[in-house]
């Protein structure tokens, strides 16, 4: 986390909040009232479940600030690739710049986040990824996502208040562990 700073992936007016561990208002709450940085400890729980190996191929589901997107970049380094996306377009634009301007510190070009397509979950067309790192509150989980995942890739997500670290296995159902309660905003 010390590669990627939260600082740098705040609007100004939460900056002096960077360093508590709780979530973050990303844009003016009568516009974006659910948008969110997530809270440290959960970014740090989450990548601990992803267990993201150099090199990989990660697919990031509600990107937001671009975060966890520069987060991924560092983990996979420049011989992985990370593709984040937001369904928030105003959001996805904030984020990209975010991340660009982390990149331009860091030379991190193997990653990039852009608006999601309104419908669809995930990016079907780039995989399989061997990580998907979801940030938002599904129902239930999405076989689509799991789907995307290449064989023994991990997918890691909220799903009715529970965290899931989902395995895709070469037959049969995928193995799913379950790793405690958390809120998120939700999947849509």
């Amino acid at each position: 986390m010390q590669a990627a700073p939260r600082v740098g992936f705040l609007p100004e007016a939460q900056r002096r909040y960077a360093a508590e561990d709780r979530p973050l208002p990303l844009g003016p709450t009568q516009l974006a009232p659910e948008q969110t940085n997530s809270q440290p400890s959960t970014v740090a729980a989450m990548l601990r479940l992803l267990d993201v190996p150099v090199g990989a191929s990660v697919l990031d589901v509600g990107a937001g600030s671009g975060w966890t997107t520069a987060l991924l970049a560092w983990l996979v380094g420049p011989s992985g690739r990370v593709l984040g996306l937001e369904l928030e377009s105003w959001l996805a634009e904030q984020g990209a710049a975010n991340l660009r301007a982390w990149a331009g510190n860091t030379g991190s070009a193997w990653a990039r986040l852009e608006a999601a397509e309104p419908g669809v979950l995930g990016r079907p067309v780039e995989g399989p990824y061997q990580r998907i790192l979801v940030s938002a509150m599904a129902d239930t989980l999405p076989a689509s996502l799991v789907d995307q995942l290449d064989l023994g890739g991990v997918l890691v997500i909220p799903v009715a208040g529970e965290m899931l670290r989902v395995t895709r296995v070469p037959a049969g159902p995928p193995r799913i562990e379950r790793s405690g309660a958390y809120r998120f905003v939700p999947l849509r």
